[in-house]
């Protein structure tokens, strides 16, 4: 299916990253009224930009460090630059804006000018960031008329208490991974690299108290995995997991994906849209299903019946143009709005411009 239309977004140079990094690395979206939040995995940002008076482009970029709000726990290179987080998830729920990290390793890229003993050298390296590890939300308050992150605020009920930013991960002992490390099923995945089917988050919704991390990796003999969590407060700026079934902190949903990894959620009331793509390094296809009554299972599930539709199936590139990210059009719940990683060149008409495809839901 093609888009019905595409948006214009555009980027300027108001962060500590480049505008190409931010372009060509988006892989989640978020609309809240005139405004989208964006971001990339390969940053430690969060942007946000406002449709303009014409209506036409979405501009007024502004970028917020998401370490201004929270003690990242990985600090800056020998160069001074701040690992990236590998941002793949949003979602704006209550007072807050929440945000995952990837919680993948990664393995060393074959570049083309390897030759074989680079190439062999490169294949061994697996690198790990602590940035990827964080599920984390950040108040959001209006100033000046505009929708702004802050690290902490007044509660709205005027009970006098105050809204914080907080997370899991900041410490390795609160990491989702670290509480998944016995798990039967995706322990053994936990030190695999995310494009060789290790665990890769790369989804988030959240509806009331759950919280849904949608795994692209691992996929296990086709079925694709739905973490979900309910955060609680807990010390300073550490979040805790309140106990689910049979006392462990999470439960895990099984999706029958027709073989694909999720590669975003959306929460559109008590169903799920599951953006689905390759869990390995390839182009396509790329799907998305609703998974219809979701917030309302009261254990795990295995999903592989009516409960569980495909509604689109998206367009992709060979090499490029990969969707990563969805979120509901403004003012319109029947189409969703689509953001793509290394995008195509048509995608980027000037420099800092990227356009965002619609679709319409069936």
């Amino acid at each position: 299916m093609d888009a019905v239309e595409t948006v214009a977004v555009r980027f300027d140079d108001v962060g500590p990253h480049p505008v190409v990094d931010i372009v060509e690395s988006l892989s989640t979206i978020k609309t809240e009224g005139r405004h989208l939040w964006l971001g990339g995995d390969e940053t430690a940002t969060i942007e946000r930009v406002t449709l303009g008076a014409a209506g036409d482009i979405y501009d007024n970029h502004v970028s917020f460090p998401v370490g201004d709000f929270l003690p990242l726990p990985a600090g800056p290179d020998a160069d001074g630059a701040i690992p990236e987080i590998d941002i793949e998830g949003f979602d704006r729920h209550g007072d807050y804006l929440w945000f995952v990290g990837s919680h993948s390793l990664t393995r060393k890229r074959v570049r083309p000018h390897h030759a074989t003993e680079d190439a062999l050298r490169a294949l061994a390296k697996i690198r790990k960031n602590a940035n990827r590890h964080l599920l984390g939300r950040i108040p959001v308050v209006t100033q000046d008329g505009l929708p702004t992150l802050v690290g902490s605020a007044a509660a709205p009920d005027g009970a006098g208490g105050q809204r914080t930013a907080a997370a899991l991960g900041l410490r390795k002992q609160t990491r989702v991974t670290t509480v998944l490390k016995g798990d039967e099923h995706l322990g053994p995945f936990l030190t695999i690299p995310s494009k060789d089917n290790g665990l890769d988050v790369e989804g988030l919704a959240v509806v009331g108290e759950r919280v849904y991390l949608g795994l692209r990796g691992p996929v296990l003999r086709g079925w694709a995995v739905v973490v979900e969590l309910r955060p609680t407060e807990g010390d300073g700026q550490d979040l805790g997991l309140r106990p689910l079934d049979g006392g462990l902190p999470y439960r895990k949903h099984f999706l029958n994906l027709d073989g694909l990894g999720v590669r975003d959620l959306l929460a559109q009331g008590d169903d799920l849209l599951v953006l689905a793509g390759p869990t390995m390094d390839l182009d396509g296809p790329v799907r998305v299903y609703r998974w219809r009554g979701a917030a309302r299972a009261a254990t795990s599930v295995v999903v592989d019946d009516e409960a569980l539709v495909r509604v689109l199936d998206l367009p992709f590139g060979e090499g490029d143009d990969h969707a990563e990210g969805i979120a509901l059009a403004p003012g319109d719940p029947s189409s969703i709005l689509v953001v793509h990683d290394s995008p195509a060149a048509h995608r980027r008409p000037a420099p800092g411009v990227i356009l965002v495809d619609v679709f319409r839901l069936p």
